[in-house]
């Protein structure tokens, strides 16, 4: 038996349902209802040792426990994934352009992990390497994977107080200024985004593009190629939010995750990667 963490009921929680007590117990782990509702149908979800029900209610003092479902365990996509960092506690992945972190595909980011890292030797290893975020299918980089339930945990609690930083670099439309800040709300939630161009080129068609680096300091869905197309300067291939003309044939979109910089085990991590090699094709290619 497995088990990823455990909760001891306060008293302030006293007669309240398992469904309730166990979502903002184990929310770092499961973070949707849909999720927490999954588990105890899977009997994932123990009550001073046994399997609970959505329904019963828990008393002050009993103890909670949430088993690892090892049902969750992929069938593994033998793909070769560039991994830029792993230790006992995490990973860090260059995720593909094109490739869904998860979901019901077979084909999936999640699916590569088992082929990809070793399995943590830490007491609480997870049973399977689990990423801590997302990238859009589109978006290549840098991507955080939990090894076991302690930096799963730790990871998640870092994105919630916003402490671990994010840089993008990617190719936009449009000649910008040197430096600036974008503060626009997505979806009446406050988002923000700050940029510094690295370079701009004129293409042979005389349109002029810009690399340029991101970082967004909110966590918004698709933040950046929303801002950055609000304000006129669409991210080079992206479709949903681009303009006519935006597209390049086979060549996708321009956004990667260049740099992710968070904390784990007492230690300060910084991983970073180079400049994408297709980036640098396409500005040779177009340069006038």
């Amino acid at each position: 038996m497995n088990i990823l963490d455990s909760y001891i009921v306060s008293s302030s929680q006293d007669q309240a349902r398992l469904y309730d007590i166990a979502f903002v117990a184990f929310q770092k782990i499961i973070p949707s209802k849909k999720g927490i509702k999954k588990a105890i149908q899977r009997g994932c979800l123990l009550v001073d040792g046994a399997p609970g029900q959505s329904g019963w209610k828990i008393k002050t003092g009993q103890r909670i426990e949430l088993l690892a479902d090892f049902s969750k365990i992929p069938k593994i996509y033998e793909l070769e994934i560039p991994v830029l960092y792993e230790d006992e506690h995490v990973a860090v992945i260059n995720k593909p352009a094109g490739l869904v972190v998860s979901g019901n595909a077979y084909r999936t980011l999640y699916n590569t992990l088992g082929h990809n890292l070793s399995k943590s030797n830490l007491t609480d290893a997870l049973p399977y390497p689990t990423p801590c975020h997302r990238l859009d299918k589109a978006t290549s980089g840098c991507l955080i994977v939990a090894k076991t339930k302690t930096a799963q945990i730790e990871i998640g609690n870092q994105f919630v107080k916003k402490e671990i930083q994010k840089e993008y670099v990617a190719i936009v439309h449009g000649e910008l200024e040197k430096s600036g800040n974008i503060q626009l709300p997505i979806n009446d939630q406050a988002a923000e985004s700050s940029y510094a161009l690295i370079d701009k080129v004129e293409t042979t068609s005389g349109e002029v593009w810009s690399l340029v680096n991101m970082h967004p300091h909110t966590g918004r869905t698709h933040q950046l190629r929303i801002h950055f197309a609000a304000i006129g300067h669409p991210i080079l291939g992206d479709k949903l939010y681009g303009t006519e003309g935006n597209i390049l044939l086979h060549k996708g979109m321009f956004l990667c995750a260049k740099a992710v910089q968070f904390h784990i085990a007492g230690q300060e991590k910084r991983i970073s990667l180079d400049l994408p090699n297709k980036f640098s094709r396409i500005i040779r290619l177009v340069k006038k």
